[in-house]
C-alpha cells in the first residue's frame, strides 16, 4: 500500500511556538544561573539587587508577555514579532544588572531571525536583522553614553550569534528554492521525455500506415485493367487506412512540441516477446511476465472486445505497463488486477489496482506517487502517465483504495465514426 510518511513531531512545531519555547528556556537559564544549585558554594552569577524585588519580578512578567505576543504573531507578522521580541530582550535585561543583553535573553530573536530568513522575502529578511543587530548596539551605546560599563565583547557575541541564525535561514531558503526547482525540472523533463517515447511510437504508427498505403497502391495500380474490383478494394483499404492514420495524428501530434531527441525509455518487459507495438491484445503476454516477477496479474474484460484505433489501444497498453511496473517496483504486493472495461461504445476504460502490500513478499513498498518524492518512487510514473491520457483527451486519476492499496484509472473516449483497425 502506498504510505507517505508523517512529518516528525518537531517538525510540526510553528516557529512561533519555537521562539515561545526558546524564550521560556532562557528566563529558566537566567534564574538558574543567579541561585544556588546542589553542589555549589554560590551561585555563578550575582542577581542585581532590582532581579529580587518586586520591580525586578514586574519587568520580568512583562518581558515575558511581549515575548509570547511576539511568538504568536511570528507567522502571521514578523516585523511586529521582531519588535515584540526585541523589546521583551530589552526589557528583561534591565534588571540583571548587566552591561549587555545576555544571549539568554536573545535566544528567541535568534528563532525569529531564522524563520524569517527561511521563509520571507530577502527584503523583508534583512530589515529584521538590521533591526536586531541596530537594538544591541543601541543598547550598548546608551550605556556608553550614561558613562556606565559597557560590554562590547559580549554584545559582539550576541551579534554573531543572531547573525549566524539569520544565515542559516537564508540557506534553507535557499536550499528549498533548489530544491523545488529541481523537482519542477525533473517533472517537465519526464513530460517531454514521455512525449518524446509517444512521438516514436506514433512515428512508428504512421510509417506502418503509410506503408500499407503505398503497397495497396501499388496492387490497385497493377490490377486497375484487368481486375477493376480489386483494384476498387485496394482503394477501399487505402482510404480505411489513411483516414485512421489521420485521426490519430490529429489526436495526438498537436500536442507534440519537442526540441531534442531523446533515448529509448528501458521498460521491464523490453525483450520479453511484446511487439514493437503492443495493445490491448497482449495483456495476456504482459501478465506471464509480470507473474515471473513475482507479481500475479488478473486481466479482466468488461464487454465485448472490439478494435480499437491503434494510438488509443497502445496509450491503454502502456498505461497498465507502467501501473503493473510500479505494482512489481514499488507496492510490495504480490498480486493486482487489470480490468478493462469497453461496455461503453464511446469510451475505453483501464483500471489497475492492487491491495496493499503483501508481508510473504520482500520488496519496495513505497508507491510512485505524485506530491513530495518517496525515497523510491519519483512520481514522474504518474507524470508520464497523466500526459499520455491527457494527450488523447482522456480522464486519469491514481490515488490510494478504500480499504488499501492503490489504483490507477484511465478513461479514454474513443473517436465517433473512426474506422477499426
Amino acid at each position: 500500500m502506498s504510505a507517505i510518511p508523517s512529518a516528525p513531531s518537531l517538525r510540526r512545531i510553528t516557529p512561533g511556538r519555537w521562539a515561545a519555547i526558546a524564550w521560556l528556556a532562557g528566563l529558566l537559564f537566567t534564574v538558574l544561573l543567579r541561585v544556588r544549585l546542589p553542589g555549589q558554594e554560590e551561585a555563578d552569577v550575582v542577581a542585581g539587587v532590582v532581579f529580587l524585588r518586586w520591580d525586578g519580578l514586574v519587568m520580568q512578567v512583562v518581558a515575558t508577555a511581549l515575548a509570547l505576543r511576539g511568538s504568536a504573531l511570528l507567522t502571521r507578522r514578523p516585523a511586529a514579532a521582531v519588535r515584540y521580541l526585541l523589546g521583551a530582550a530589552v526589557v528583561a535585561s534591565t534588571p540583571l544588572s548587566v552591561m549587555a543583553i545576555p544571549f539568554a535573553q536573545y535566544l528567541a530573536v535568534d528563532v525569529a531571525l531564522y524563520a524569517i530568513a527561511a521563509t520571507r522575502p530577502p527584503q523583508e529578511a534583512g530589515r529584521a536583522l538590521v533591526l536586531s543587530l541596530g537594538t544591541l548596539a543601541a543598547y550598548l551605546a546608551v550605556r556608553v553614553l550614561a558613562g556606565w560599563d559597557a560590554g562590547t565583547t559580549s554584545t559582539l557575541a550576541v551579534a554573531l550569534a543572531a547573525a549566524v541564525a539569520w544565515l542559516l535561514g537564508r540557506s534553507e531558503r535557499q536550499s528549498r528554492a533548489y530544491a523545488e526547482q529541481a523537482r519542477a525540472q525533473a517533472a517537465t523533463q519526464a513530460v517531454t521525455s514521455e512525449r518524446l517515447r509517444i512521438a516514436r511510437e506514433m512515428h512508428d504508427s504512421v510509417a506502418h500506415s503509410i506503408g500499407i498505403v503505398a503497397l495497396q497502391a501499388g496492387a490497385a495500380r497493377r490490377v486497375m485493367d484487368r481486375q477493376p474490383e480489386q483494384a476498387r478494394q485496394a482503394l477501399t483499404e487505402i482510404e480505411t487506412a489513411s483516414r485512421e492514420t489521420l485521426a490519430g495524428l490529429r489526436r495526438m501530434l498537436g500536442a507534440l512540441r519537442t526540441e531534442a531527441a531523446a533515448e529509448w525509455h528501458t521498460r521491464t518487459t523490453e525483450g520479453a516477446g511484446l511487439p514493437d507495438m503492443p495493445g490491448l491484445a497482449v495483456l495476456d503476454r504482459l501478465a506471464e511476465v509480470t507473474a515471473a516477477a513475482g507479481v500475479r496479474v488478473a486481466v479482466h474484460r468488461v464487454g465485448a472486445p472490439r478494435a480499437l484505433p491503434q494510438d488509443i489501444d497502445l496509450s491503454a497498453f502502456r498505461v497498465v505497463q507502467e501501473s503493473v511496473t510500479n505494482v512489481v517496483r514499488h507496492s510490495g504486493a504480490g498480486a493486482c488486477t487489470v480490468t478493462v472495461d469497453q461496455q461503453d461504445p464511446d469510451t475505453l476504460v483501464v483500471t489497475v489496482e492492487d491491495r496493499g502490500p503483501d508481508p510473504h513478499r520482500d520488496g519496495d513498498r513505497n508507491r510512485d506517487h505524485t506530491g513530495p518524492p518517496a525515497p523510491a518512487g519519483s512520481g514522474y510514473g504518474l507524470v508520464g502517465m497523466r500526459e499520455r491520457v491527457t494527450l488523447l483527451h482522456g480522464e486519469f486519476a491514481a490515488g490510494p483504495r478504500p480499504g488499501g492499496g492503490f489504483r490507477v484509472t484511465a478513461r479514454l473516449p474513443l473517436p465517433t465514426g473512426a474506422t477499426p483497425r
